[in-house]
């Protein structure tokens, strides 16, 4: 089990950018791919991004192609979100999670630990 930690989420102007973390504790967090997540109220969890562990490629959905990096700090224990370009689309929870499949699929399924989520707003 790894208990993850989200943070850096906030309200911002249509353009602007933030920078997500998740902070994981308990086992090895090199050991398990990563990936972001993000929800609206009445929709369901919907992939963001992902990447994978060992030599950590990343992947990500089309939505967020081009404006958003994921990347993993394996020092740190810690997994970033570096979201530029933010549309008003964009608000939402953001969810981190760990999953112990080397490159999972874009389903919340794969993936067996979550965090509490950090909401994300930004205004036109």
């Amino acid at each position: 089990q790894v208990q993850l930690v989200e943070s850096g989420g906030g309200l911002v102007q249509a353009g602007g950018s933030l920078r997500l973390s998740c902070a994981a504790s308990g086992r090895s967090f090199s050991s398990y791919a990563m990936g972001w997540f993000r929800q609206t109220p009445g929709k369901e969890r919907e992939f963001v991004a992902a990447i994978t562990r060992g030599a950590g490629i990343p992947y990500y959905a089309d939505s967020v192609k081009g404006r958003f990096a994921i990347s993993r700090d394996n020092a740190k224990s810690t997994v970033y979100l570096q979201m530029n370009g933010l549309r008003p689309e964009d608000t939402a929870v953001y969810y981190c999670a760990a999953s112990s499949i080397f490159a999972p699929r874009r389903l919340d399924d794969d993936y067996d630990n979550w965090g509490q989520g950090t909401q994300v707003t930004v205004s036109s």
